[in-house]
């Protein structure tokens, strides 16, 4: 028996109600960038795809599918992988740029770097090797490349 004396109804079928979800606004692409502000280290390794600007201090390997910036106040101490990269500031590791380098007249670069496109404008620094594959070759340089 069921609540108030009602007989329980067994001919119903249980339905679920279900919201609309086709008006609910689309959410914006999140930013494809990060900023390593003035003043701010990071530590560690950075991977990824997008752009990345240094303005602070990174301690550590950055792997990039996209641009690596050092603005003139940053600071990258390790290796650099990327697509392009743009050195106003100053690192201290190997750089390998896939496309292109640029080092700035503000730009300091200690240690080696492989790209097939350099351009050093009047006053930035290259204390190191340089190797310019090919465009078309697109491999690590030797000392990067996992055995």
């Amino acid at each position: 028996m069921g609540f108030f004396g009602k007989q329980p109804r067994t001919d119903e079928t249980e339905t679920t109600m279900q919201e609309p979800y086709e008006d609910l606004p689309t959410l914006p692409e999140p930013p494809r960038s990060t900023v390593v502000a003035l003043g701010a280290t990071m530590t560690g390794a950075l991977r990824g795809d997008g752009v990345i600007q240094v303005e602070g201090t990174v301690e550590g390997e950055i792997d990039l599918q996209g641009a690596v910036i050092i603005a003139p106040t940053g600071l990258i101490k390790g290796p650099i992988t990327a697509d392009v990269v743009r050195i106003a500031g100053r690192v201290e590791g190997p750089v390998f740029a896939r496309e292109r380098l640029l080092l700035q007249k503000t730009g300091s670069l200690e240690g080696d770097m492989t790209t097939p496109a350099l351009e050093v404008e009047d006053g930035g620094r290259l204390n190191g090797r340089s190797t310019m594959p090919p465009a078309a070759q697109q491999h690590l340089p030797q000392s990067t490349q996992s055995e």
